[in-house]
């Protein structure tokens, strides 16, 4: 079986380390087999990459490029709840997310699927999920979209 590290370089991605909590909160929380991952932001080494209204003044596609970037983030929070093994995850379970858009944007599935399409690609049939896709005016920090996730480990 084709380990997780080689297909994150056959994808082009690299996991980083994990972002520092913003708040009176752990970024990821394991209880008996679950892992919950706490919201993810777009961002890189610590750096808000897209901030702003998607249908406004980002595209779709900066909303779908922000959504690969938080999904990007949650595997990191994910490796490191398995003690960097992704190997561990038998089934992302559920992936919440939202889009902070206009108030008549409508595409909020298309923009969250960037991050689904990501997270199946890096963990396989693991990967498949249950998900809600949200629509909002604000974010924290102004970050155009936001993404948390449930996970079984073993």
């Amino acid at each position: 079986m084709e380990s997780f590290d080689r297909r994150l370089e056959a994808l082009g991605i690299t996991i980083p380390a994990i972002n520092t909590p913003r708040g009176n909160y752990k970024s990821y929380v394991r209880t008996g087999s679950l892992v919950f991952v706490a919201g993810q932001g777009p961002r890189v080494e610590g750096q808000l990459i897209y901030q702003g209204t998607v249908g406004g003044d980002l595209t779709i596609e900066d909303g779908e490029a922000a959504a690969r970037i938080c999904a990007i983030n949650v595997l990191a929070h994910l490796r490191d709840a398995c003690g960097g093994d992704l190997g561990r995850v038998v089934q992302m379970v559920r992936v919440a997310g939202i889009v902070r858009c206009t108030s008549v944007f409508g595409d909020q599935a298309r923009v969250l699927n960037a991050a689904s399409d990501l997270i199946c690609a890096v963990l396989g049939d693991a990967g498949k999920h249950a998900r809600i896709a949200s629509g909002t005016h604000a974010l924290p920090s102004g970050m155009a979209v936001e993404v948390e996730a449930i996970a079984e480990t073993n």
